[in-house]
């Protein structure tokens, strides 16, 4: 599995621009006026990731297949978006279908660019977007709560448990707090999914800065980072001009450019990277002479449960699975030698896989 990541933001604040360069398309119109992207466009990219390439080096495989990020830029949000203002609606129903939320804030300054309030403030801009998000999903729990009233009288546990989670929402939502605030026990993670509240979908602040900028951020990326932290998000510092620039360009060129603006990687590695933290996801591989393959999966899943991302018939099937870490892979030159090396072990279905691990599936046909 990958995961999908709705890029979000008011009107002009960069999103598209962010968007072509990250997928390195021209799909989405990037202008300076609001709604230049009506229809979500989605694009996919491969999850760089140098560990797969050494494998695939130490392997000899013929072919490397990294696993897939999907972005969504999603149409620019105003003030009122909950009431059916701009595109409001559309931007809920969309938002809804993404595993994640990436945040565009604007931290430059540019008197070419107009901005849809009038002034350049990121913290501001992140409040516009959070009430109103905040302001559809109180909304959508009085309706649900409202329409439960029948099956309530009856006695209906199901709906007895979604009266419960409802209500510990709007409680949330109501002294101004998103819904994943609500600690919710594992039992009801199943019918708290189900609600599909908006801010229930964890969030990354992505500031938007200048090329100057692009290195150590400025006083505007400093007041993001200050308001994350205060929320328990993230955010990421990334010029989307200079993704531009760089998705134009030959690696070499690129990595010249990088050192030229004192980058260490380009801003898609670190947006990708502060995502799978975001999710709690890792990566697995699995190596041989035809193939050296990443898979994405939970931190936290079994043995059989990984082997079921490549196909149901393995987790059906699992009888055990042949593993060695990573670290082991490389300084060992490989899966003979790690496993005359006593590195490479056989591990059942309560094994919790690790970040980095070389995996080979057994399994009953």
């Amino acid at each position: 599995m990958g995961f999908k990541m709705g890029i979000v933001g008011l009107p002009n604040v960069g999103k598209s621009t962010l968007f072509n360069a990250l997928t390195r398309t021209a799909a989405a119109q990037a202008s300076n006026f609001p709604f230049c992207t009506i229809e979500p466009n989605v694009g996919e990219v491969s999850v760089p990731d140098a560990r797969l390439d050494k494998l695939a080096e130490i392997a000899g495989s013929k072919q490397i297949i990294p696993t897939r990020m999907t972005f969504v830029d999603i149409a620019g949000l105003v003030k009122g978006a909950s009431k059916g203002e701009g595109l409001g609606n559309q931007f809920l129903a969309n938002i809804r279908e993404v595993d994640a939320i990436a945040h565009v804030l604007r931290c430059f300054e540019d008197d070419d660019i107009t901005h849809v309030e009038g002034r350049v403030d990121p913290v501001a801009d992140a409040d516009t977007i959070d009430t109103e998000l905040m302001v559809a999903d109180i909304e959508s729990c009085e309706k649900r709560l409202a329409n439960l009233q029948r099956k309530l009288k009856g006695g209906d546990k199901e709906a007895a448990d979604q009266e419960r989670l409802l209500k510990a929402a709007l409680a949330a939502l109501s002294d101004g707090q998103p819904a994943r605030t609500v600690k919710v026990a594992a039992e009801d993670l199943k019918q708290w999914r189900m609600l599909q509240l908006l801010t229930t979908k964890p969030v990354l602040y992505v500031c938007n800065v200048s090329e100057d900028d692009a290195a150590k951020g400025n006083a505007l990326t400093a007041r993001v980072a200050e308001m994350a932290a205060s929320q328990g998000n993230s955010h990421v510092i990334i010029s989307a001009r200079i993704e531009e620039e760089l998705a134009q360009l030959e690696p070499e060129e690129a990595e010249v450019f990088l050192e030229e603006m004192g980058l260490e990687e380009p801003g898609l590695d670190r947006l990708i990277k502060a995502g799978y933290a975001l999710l709690g996801l890792q990566t697995y591989f699995t190596v041989g002479p035809k193939e050296a393959r990443a898979w994405t999966i939970k931190a936290g899943t079994l043995a059989p449960q990984a082997a079921g991302v490549i196909h149901g018939d393995f987790e059906r099937g699992f009888i055990r699975a042949e593993t060695v870490a990573y670290a082991d892979y490389v300084a060992l030159g490989g899966e003979s030698k790690a496993r005359e090396a006593g590195k490479l072990r056989a591990e059942g279905k309560t094994y919790l896989v690790q970040d980095g691990d070389v995996m080979h599936f057994l399994f009953n046909t």
